[in-house]
């Protein structure tokens, strides 16, 4: 295995980073093991959730004694390698998945936080447990949020030596690897996948790196990068900021490709009459229908929570209607039905009956929608596509600026969670089919009455998008497929 902590595109770690590197590792190992000699074998097996919808077989490994199943297709197969932390890394992974189906390829999904057992899913399930523990509190207090979450997003993660420790630590997640076929390309939609991939000798990974800020945290040197903007090009090009005001070795350009947004193929092939749905909704005065999607623990309740209140009348004048998504977290629509005895009278409710959420949304294309719909699944698979689907006949994406922000769709940015995520909305907003970051509530909820009184945001956005539709902006998970399938080629 190689060392990849001490060096990082030529730019040389000093000792003390590297000895830092060496300690998490060990903590690591001291706490869960170090199974670096285990042998696992894999099977393969149909995903019951989004197999029939995208194609995607999962990649097991066998704790609970199964083994065989069908082989890998060495010749059209495509491993798509990710992590749950979040909604978002999901979402990205069922984007490529949902490309590589329609251009004929087998999507293998290899969750790395899945696998129960193996030392790799306790490091990023206790790294995970973290993450959520601070974006959890960056909510709660102000304070917390000023002096250690927007800096430790937005600066922490962005240096070098960060990379160095994650390096290290991607040692002990290699062996999930082991028995996977070396040849078959891996598309990595978060950093340790990649990492461990690279580590676990799998010779054609690509990295599709998620956010618009260059942070160091993305860097999986052995493998193909790929970003979504022109911005993330250049500052990944050159390492910009990543060691302080050094000048840094750049990356070579072979390692980095612009490819545009990870989009799904079914909201990219459906954009156009999607987008003249809207308007053609808009312009006969039917309800303005606003999706919020609320992911994580609840984080930003209290400001969904505004929306809502804000849109009730309007919804009782069907003047609006709402799709509110709460993902696999139940317990935030009854919050917001607790707080707002009114909501529970108007709403609908689609919990956990997956076959008539796709009704619903299907029906939604064509027909008319009133009131309020609320969306559960326990499932992770459907609480995440679940946004996917109502966002084809929505008109307005309610949602901070996270993967979301590269969404074919109308979008109204509340405020972030995290540094990092602001420059996703900047990329949206500069591109015309988002608005700028609302960074409080007042700010939110005038821009919700803007959509609902004028016609000016939606057509211009609509528009917006049907012109990057035309320059290729959103074609970025197809490109990566072609990059990924490519690379066994030469």
């Amino acid at each position: 295995m190689e060392e990849r902590s001490r060096e990082i595109f030529g730019n040389r770690m000093p000792d003390g980073v590297c000895r830092k590197a060496q300690r998490s590792k060990n903590k690591y190992v001291k706490r869960f093991g170090d199974d670096t000699d285990v042998n696992y074998s894999v099977f393969l097996e149909k995903n019951p959730h989004i197999g029939e919808m995208l194609g995607v077989v999962d990649v097991r490994l066998p704790e609970d004694g199964r083994t065989g199943g069908e082989e890998f297709d060495r010749e059209k197969g495509l491993i798509v390698g990710n992590i749950r932390m979040g909604f978002g890394h999901y979402r990205i992974s069922m984007a490529i998945a949902s490309a590589a189906h329609a251009m004929g390829y087998t999507p293998y999904w290899m969750d790395l936080n899945s696998y129960r057992q193996t030392t790799c899913t306790k490091v990023i399930s206790a790294q995970n447990d973290l993450y959520s523990l601070g974006s959890r509190l960056s909510g709660r207090s102000r304070l917390f949020n000023k002096l250690v979450w927007e800096p430790m997003n937005y600066e922490g993660f962005r240096k070098l030596s960060y990379n160095a420790s994650d390096q290290k630590n991607a040692e002990l997640m290699a062996p999930v690897f082991r028995n996977v076929p070396k040849d078959i390309p891996v598309v990595a939609t978060h950093v340790w996948p990649a990492q461990a991939a690279v580590h676990g000798g799998m010779e054609h990974v690509v990295n599709a790196i998620p956010d618009n800020w260059p942070m160091a945290l993305h860097l999986a040197e052995g493998s193909l990068h790929t970003v979504q903007t022109h911005f993330a090009y250049q500052g990944y090009r050159i390492l910009n900021g990543m060691q302080g005001k050094d000048v840094l070795r750049p990356m070579p350009p072979e390692s980095l490709v612009y490819t545009g947004h990870y989009i799904d193929h079914e909201l990219v092939s459906c954009l156009e009459k999607d987008c003249e749905a809207r308007l053609r909704r808009k312009e006969a005065g039917e309800p303005m229908r606003f999706l919020l999607t609320i992911g994580g623990a609840g984080a930003q309740k209290e400001i969904f929570a505004a929306v809502i209140r804000q849109l009730l009348p309007a919804v009782r004048e069907k003047k609006a209607a709402l799709y509110v998504n709460v993902g696999d977290y139940r317990n935030v629509w009854e919050e917001l039905v607790k707080e707002i005895p009114d909501l529970g009278r108007v709403s609908r409710e689609h919990f956990d009956d997956w076959e008539e959420t796709r009704s619903f949304a299907a029906q939604s294309l064509g027909g008319t929608v009133t009131g309020v719909h609320a969306f559960f699944h326990s499932n992770i698979f459907q609480a995440v596509y679940c946004t996917n689907l109502l966002m084809r006949s929505c008109d307005v994406l309610v949602t901070k600026p996270s993967e979301l922000a590269f969404y074919p769709v109308p979008k109204l940015f509340i405020k972030r969670v995290g540094g990092h995520e602001q420059w996703g909305a900047v990329h949206s907003a500069e591109i015309g089919d988002g608005t700028l970051e609302c960074r409080d509530i007042p700010h939110t909820l005038q821009m919700i009455q803007l959509f609902l009184e004028e016609d000016t945001l939606l057509k211009d956005m609509c528009g917006a998008v049907l012109r990057n539709k035309q320059a290729g902006v959103y074609d970025g998970a197809y490109r990566v497929v072609e990059l990924a399938m490519g690379q066994k080629k030469r």
